[in-house]
């Protein structure tokens, strides 16, 4: 069984010995651990030396994570020759109480609605080539005084159906043209903005991404603005109702300001020119085009690609809209890159399903942001501790990881109460035996030594 002890020797120097050696009894408890995992479990299951107070003494600890999650990365999961991404997005998890730091209203993308809770958003490097996400980055979005006033005056008026007051029709009096490059950024950006310059930072010159991943909600010019004043381009979803324009290509009226927009993209029929590939499967029929098209609230052309599906039987079809801020992206690169965007959220579902994002019930914030970061990055660890069994069991899972340390902890337990000690071909035997109850896929014996 893989030594958990030395596979954390990369990020001793980040931590002291005994929180170092608290930090390795909870991760060796909460692979083997059933049920919640809060402080009382993991008590359960740390055995000796692993007492409420000790894992509650870890908790309480102020530890710099930023730290311990790249040098942990460098160290075990990084690959010089592959492509990196820079991903991000928010974590929503559902809270009670009253209590807890940072408690708020925050939309749940899962339940389709906003709900008490906490926010962590993630910054997360995606390999292309091990089409893989890391979480190198978690910090919990706690909102201020006027964001809250603000957010909540937005939702009275929806609810009320209030309207904003019309102004008259036509362009007011005195006003000036304004300069789109001029972009003032919403406090939310510049959280995200700092975390980027913070991450890129620590990571220069070992690690330097080209492009920054974000889902549909960030589809607007002040997130490209932000991402481009990071050195890095911005691939995004705009909204299905998004108003583009081909580039005006007609000639010059001969007075006036040249033209800068043609007509208006009509979805329905999309020129052939732009078309780049057609490609049927069971029965789908799939178009992707690509062209530099124009957005009135963005100050450069897109780089756009379009994604029609249609069903070549009910005629029904669907439409995506993807860009990027970088005009050279090949059209196949651009859709591959930004699937491989949703990485990213199988990070959140393992840490909330096996890690105890969902479950810890701490109050302050370090132990809140103790709690969200040890979830995060037993994600990392356990991709480190699943690569070892893949290279026999390519289908091998979290569920047979946690299965194999349980099995591998009762039987363990069950060795130490025999008056003598059995044979080693006995004691293999038996491990082996105990593991496999509870595996999907069986682990290979030769990685379980005594």
């Amino acid at each position: 069984m893989t030594d958990i002890v030395a596979l954390l020797q990369p990020i001793q120097s980040c931590l002291s010995r005994t929180t170092l050696r608290q930090m390795s009894r909870i991760i060796v408890a909460m692979l083997a651990m059933t049920g919640r995992v809060t402080m009382l479990g993991l008590s359960r299951w740390a055995g000796t030396g692993g007492s409420y107070r000790t894992v509650q003494r870890f908790f309480y600890t102020a530890i710099p994570w930023a730290q311990v999650f790249w040098q942990f990365f460098r160290q075990h999961l990084f690959h010089p020759e592959d492509v990196s991404l820079l991903a991000g997005d928010d974590c929503v998890v559902t809270k009670s109480g009253k209590k807890t730091f940072g408690l708020d209203r925050f939309f749940s993308g899962l339940l389709r609605r906003p709900v008490p809770g906490l926010s962590f958003f993630t910054l997360s490097v995606i390999s292309v080539r091990q089409r893989c996400s890391y979480p190198l980055r978690v910090e919990q979005v706690v909102r201020s005084d006027e964001e809250k006033t603000a957010c909540q005056a937005k939702a009275k008026a929806q609810k009320t159906g209030a309207q904003a007051p019309r102004r008259k029709p036509g362009r007011p009096k005195g006003s000036r043209n304004k300069n789109k490059a001029e972009v003032v950024l919403n406090p939310e950006l510049l959280r995200i903005q700092k975390m980027i310059l913070d991450l890129l930072k620590m990571m220069d010159p070992l690690l330097r991404p080209t492009y920054l991943l974000l889902d549909g909600h960030f589809g607007n010019y002040p997130t490209l603005h932000m991402a481009r004043q990071c050195g890095l381009h911005l691939i995004s979803k705009l909204r299905c109702d998004a108003a583009l324009y081909f580039p005006y290509e007609g000639p010059y009226c001969g007075h006036g300001p040249h033209r800068k927009y043609g007509e208006r993209v009509d979805y329905h029929n999309l020129p052939e020119r732009y078309l780049r590939t057609l490609i049927v499967e069971d029965g789908i029929e799939t178009r992707i085009y690509q062209a530099h098209l124009l957005h009135r609230e963005f100050s450069d052309p897109l780089n756009v690609v379009i994604l029609v599906k249609t069903n070549l039987s009910t005629r029904a079809w669907a439409y995506v809209l993807l860009f990027s801020s970088d005009p050279t992206l090949p059209y196949d690169k651009l859709v591959e890159y930004y699937s491989l965007r949703f990485q990213i959220e199988f990070n959140f579902r393992d840490a909330k399903q096996f890690w105890g994002l969902e479950d810890f019930m701490n109050v302050t914030p370090t132990a809140v942001t103790n709690a969200a970061n040890l979830a995060m990055f037993m994600v990392n660890l356990s991709q480190v501790l699943m690569c070892e069994f893949r290279q026999t069991v390519p289908d091998f899972s979290i569920l047979d990881l946690k299965a194999c340390y349980r099995g591998f902890k009762y039987a363990a337990e069950m060795i130490k109460l025999l008056p003598q000690k059995p044979e080693a071909s006995l004691v293999t035997q038996i491990f082996h035996k105990v593991i496999a109850l509870g595996s999907i896929h069986t682990a290979q014996t030769a990685l379980f030594s005594t």
